[in-house]
């Protein structure tokens, strides 16, 4: 479970998980300190908390060779529709992989 935590001790592992019937929402159970949460696993706006959002590949970028950048692979990321809107419309049109926000330097 990526990026998940138990919000009362901060166990990351110890972490068990079972689906409640309402959706997608999950019940996450934690082995350390017994709290139990529900998550929903929908991506969510981290900006506006929205889940009107769009589905776009990013470039993995890494050094190859001297200054030379290779792209090794494509990540999907999810672009929100409201906050993301201008970048959503150029991906729309070149359909091309979005570049990292920061590339290699070393």
């Amino acid at each position: 479970m990526a990026d998940l935590e138990c919000p009362e001790c901060g166990e990351d592992e110890a972490l068990d998980g079972r689906p409640t019937g309402v959706g997608e929402v999950i019940e996450i159970t934690c082995g350390t300190c017994d709290r139990t949460w529900e998550r929903d696993p929908a991506p969510r706006c981290a900006r506006c908390d929205g889940t009107d959002l769009f589905a776009a590949c990013r470039a993995v970028v890494e050094r190859s060779r001297g200054s030379q950048l290779s792209i090794v692979a494509t990540e999907v990321i999810h672009l929100c529709m409201s906050c993301d809107e201008e970048l959503v419309g150029r991906y729309r049109i070149s359909r091309s992989p979005l570049m990292p926000d920061e590339l290699p330097t070393t």
